[in-house]
């Protein structure tokens, strides 16, 4: 199971390469082709969830506003 380090250099290489506009990332020796930015995109959030979970929180995602008129 890879660390909360790895995990980040991983997120770190993928968001450099995503603002590169280049969709190959290469991390640890390894090289991964990404077919579009929104694969790119996927591959973070992922990271970020796997991040989070190894940091014992939650990612919202969802944010519900309900109101009344007090009366």
């Amino acid at each position: 199971m890879p660390t909360i380090t790895d995990l980040r250099s991983r997120r770190d290489a993928l968001s450099a390469q995503r603002s590169s506009g280049v969709a190959r990332v290469s991390y640890d020796g390894k090289t991964v082709e990404y077919r579009s930015v929104v694969e790119i995109d996927r591959a973070i959030e992922a990271l970020d969830r796997e991040i989070a979970a190894a940091e014992g929180r939650r990612i919202v995602r969802q944010l519900r506003v309900t109101s009344t008129k007090g009366l």
